[in-house]
């Protein structure tokens, strides 16, 4: 029985209970304990209980912010586009003569002075129930996956002293124009920290089973072992699927800290200057879209990894407030991973086969005719035309007469 049935059995027993002899009470002191269940003291209790004439008074100081003040913090607080508590409460005694001359709400005197004497505290009490309301959101898509994180151990920018190609930076770009609501595609971003060797591949969505056949093909489309993955903490990367495969087929699986981009600097970089900087910020969902994306990241493949030559910083010193950073000779991709020894003998000569077949310039050339079949794919919102009045048309004419008066 829930609590509600229970004061409704004890309401009509009680009457019954009190006007009866002692065998009679012993009777439905029984009857009342197999029914609700309690022990026969508490049955006692409940049924010689007075009833409250008045409802039980609320425990604790009682409020000292009644909704009128409430409503004007409020009406402060989205006039500031929903500043933090310790930012809005200085600014409330200037804010506040400023809302009571344009805004058409009365703010009386006592209401300022409310106001104005609110901690930072109270305003995060009393505005609690709107902030996960409404609001601006942000642009990023990245949802934090919780569920393993303490299976999959971090690693920093500081700890990448590997200098074997097979450790990879994974990241997800979204194409979701200004809005990440609905369905958009992704690229899957990957670079190889020793080599620099960069593979994107084109994701239906950001599904964790769609991001996980992604990261499979682009370990197919590797020319060395992959040995490592590092991501970031959102739920694409660390789930059940992604872990399970890493550690079915031997791959070292870590993730970056929280909120530290540089602990990704690598992909993070190869995010703008290889597929920001090409696709853009355009919002794509439909199949064409993907199709033209992976053949611009075919073409990309080739270009950036043999004709595109990088420095990697070798060391830094500091003196005094200036950093000096030393940086080793510009080379491809392609040339670090012939010095590195990783390729097979197989794979020296598919690379060296596809390197000399390749015309960088009619290759540039495919790239930028696929980029702009792409972006007559994407999807922009429709500006609204605004339709011109005649008394708009017949100012015109005037002004120019006037100019030409003058």
């Amino acid at each position: 029985m829930t609590q509600a049935s229970i004061r409704e059995y004890v309401e009509a027993v009680r009457g019954r209970y009190l006007r009866a002899s002692k065998k009679e009470k012993s009777r439905i002191l029984d009857e009342f304990t197999k029914v609700v269940g309690c022990h026969r003291k508490s049955a006692i209790r409940l049924l010689n209980a007075k009833r409250r004439s008045e409802p039980r008074r609320r425990r604790g100081r009682y409020k000292e912010y009644q909704s009128n003040v409430v409503e004007v913090l409020r009406m402060a607080w989205e006039a500031t586009d929903r500043l933090c508590s310790k930012r809005l409460q200085p600014f409330l005694p200037e804010l506040v003569p400023v809302l009571r001359k344009y805004e058409d709400t009365f703010v009386s005197s006592e209401v300022a002075a409310q106001l104005c004497r609110m901690s930072p505290s109270t305003i995060d009490r009393v505005l609690r129930p709107w902030r996960r309301v409404g609001g601006r959101r942000p642009l990023s898509c990245t949802k934090p996956g919780s569920l393993l994180k303490d299976s999959i151990p971090i690693r920093t920018f500081a700890d990448w002293e590997v200098g074997c190609p097979g450790f990879l930076e994974v990241d997800l770009v979204h194409h979701c124009g200004e809005s990440a609501e609905g369905f958009y595609l992704t690229t899957l971003s990957a670079v190889d920290v020793a080599s620099g060797w960069s593979e994107c591949m084109a994701v239906w969505g950001k599904g964790q089973d769609r991001v996980g056949g992604a990261i499979h093909k682009v370990r197919q489309n590797l020319p060395f072992p992959l040995l490592g993955v590092d991501s970031d903490n959102g739920s694409e990367f660390i789930n059940h699927h992604l872990y399970t495969y890493c550690q079915r087929e031997a791959i070292n699986f870590t993730r970056s800290r929280s909120y530290k981009k540089n602990d990704s600097c690598h992909v993070e970089q190869k995010n703008w200057s290889v597929v920001r900087r090409l696709v853009g910020y355009d919002r794509y969902c439909s199949r064409a879209a993907l199709e033209t994306l992976n053949r611009i990241y075919a073409i990309l493949r080739r270009y950036v990894n043999f004709f595109q030559p990088s420095m990697k910083l070798v060391h830094k010193t500091r003196h005094g407030a200036k950093v000096r950073k030393v940086y080793d000779q510009a080379q491809t991709p392609y040339q670090r991973l012939l010095r590195s020894g990783v390729l097979t003998e197989a794979k020296q000569h598919e690379l060296a086969a596809i390197y000399h077949g390749i015309n960088p310039v009619l290759l540039l050339r495919q790239l930028n005719e696929n980029l702009e079949a792409l972006w007559k794919l994407a999807d922009r919102p429709i500006p609204q035309r605004s339709k011109t009045t005649n008394h708009d048309a017949l100012v015109t004419p005037n002004c120019d007469a006037m100019t030409a008066f003058r």
